[in-house]
């Protein structure tokens, strides 16, 4: 089997190959993973980055048992809501398997995996999936992104980055990324308060026993039980883009027993916080939240909470009983991390075209405390203009007026690097 990105599609090919090889060849040596064996790969051939790949025998993936049967190929598949409750559990119970082994390295950075002289090292920079839609779709300049070699030592540094990131698809993409200047000013503030939080540390603990800053720690009536997972030492494998597709099978025996058979496609793999890993998975519906329609992001919600109950159900099956860390299952992190609203946190801060939804939706009011019920959107960023700096507010009506003019303008801006850093500078603080 051969990988090849695809030519003047896929960003930072090179890079991206030499990622997901060492990432495919140390899973398959280190964990229980069926992972398919990596031949030969490199950064330049004849075709350009390549990977090459045993084949493994396969009857499909994972997504053809669970989905909807005869939906339009060229649709995201939707979760067969007819299967019954055993069935379910069972094809669950596959995929958490691959979740726990997935999660058992540790690493002592964050960022991704190399092959040097014949080992494996954290010596990349966390190459994500939000990075290569930025550049392709916001035309962001890549001198905004860490250079190729670059770790981060804590979780808080890693934050930190990410909310620059939101920062910069505000700063950089010209076209479509505001509607008017109350929705520019809101996606503004949203920003610079997530921001605020990654510099003061505290977007690592929210939703842990150690959180004692948010609204939402105040107001609950039992402390969360876990604690934060180590921020400067022991960071998990994570795959921005693993879905159920990931996972091949067969089926076998006389009652056609689905088995997996192999685990493959690890683009945008890297170490990441603890915290990623001790969410639910989001592909429960296989539609992601921001895309749920017609009826939304609430709805989504709704919906994958009843379908969150199946799931744990069939990881703590796997579990057995068998702790991850604390002396805590992961699936009890996982229930926590729902409950408490730590999902959102993580998923908001790998997804910039997804942070103002679930920022004002779902974790406003969990940081910062209830606002005026059924208050209209330029009400959301004057309720919080009182937490953001001197600084801040200076910088927000200059930037709200050239964002509105650039959204008239409709042109693409290659950016010199130096002008580039001098632009993100400006709304940095």
């Amino acid at each position: 089997m051969v990988r090849t990105p695809w030519p003047s599609t896929v960003q930072f090919p090179g890079e991206k190959t030499l990622y997901e090889a060492a990432t495919s060849e140390y899973l398959r040596l280190n964990t229980r993973l069926p992972i398919p064996e990596v031949l030969h790969y490199g950064r330049e051939s004849d075709v350009g980055p390549i990977v090459i790949l045993r084949h493994v025998d396969n009857s499909g993936d994972m997504t053809d048992p669970l989905a909807v049967q005869g939906r339009d190929p060229a649709l995201t598949p939707a979760l067969n809501l007819d299967l019954p409750e055993g069935r379910l559990k069972s094809l669950w119970g596959k995929l958490a398997w691959v979740l726990l082994e997935l999660a058992k390295p540790s690493f002592p950075c964050i960022g991704s995996l190399l092959e040097i002289d014949g080992s494996f090292q954290i010596a990349g920079r966390p190459l994500t999936q939000n990075m290569a839609i930025m550049t392709q779709l916001a035309h962001v300049p890549s001198v905004i992104f860490p250079a190729e070699g670059k770790t981060f030592a804590t979780a808080d540094e890693w934050y930190l980055e990410l909310s620059k990131m939101h920062l910069a698809q505000l700063v950089f993409q010209h076209n479509d990324v505001v509607s008017s200047e109350v929705d520019c000013r809101n996606k503004y503030v949203a920003r610079q308060l997530f921001r605020k939080l990654a510099k003061q540390g505290r977007l690592s603990t929210f939703g842990f026993a150690q959180d004692n800053w948010s609204a939402a720690s105040v107001e609950q009536a039992t402390r969360p039980r876990v604690s934060v997972p180590d921020g400067a030492a022991a960071f998990r494998l994570w795959c921005d883009d693993f879905r159920p597709v990931n996972v091949l099978i067969g089926v076998s025996g006389p009652d056609d027993e689905i088995e997996v058979t192999a685990v493959i496609d690890w683009e945008f793999t890297y170490t990441a916080p603890t915290q990623f890993v001790l969410d639910p998975p989001w592909w429960l519906l296989f539609e992601t939240p921001e895309m749920w329609l017609p009826s939304g992001i609430d709805e989504w919600s709704k919906s994958y909470e009843r379908q969150l109950k199946t799931w744990l159900q069939s990881m703590e099956e796997q579990e057995s009983g068998a702790a991850f860390l604390d002396d805590v299952p992961l699936s009890a992190h996982m229930r926590e991390s729902w409950e408490s609203g730590r999902f959102w946190l993580n998923y908001a801060a790998r997804k910039s075209w997804a942070f103002d939804a679930i920022f004002w939706n779902f974790l406003d009011e969990r940081f910062f405390g209830k606002r005026a019920a059924g208050a209209p959107d330029e009400e959301l960023r004057r309720m919080r203009l009182d937490l953001l700096g001197r600084e801040e507010l200076e910088a927000m009506e200059f930037f709200v007026t050239r964002k509105m003019e650039e959204s008239r303008e409709r042109i693409l801006v290659d950016w010199e690097p130096a002008e580039a850093r001098r632009r993100l500078s400006e709304v940095m603080f």
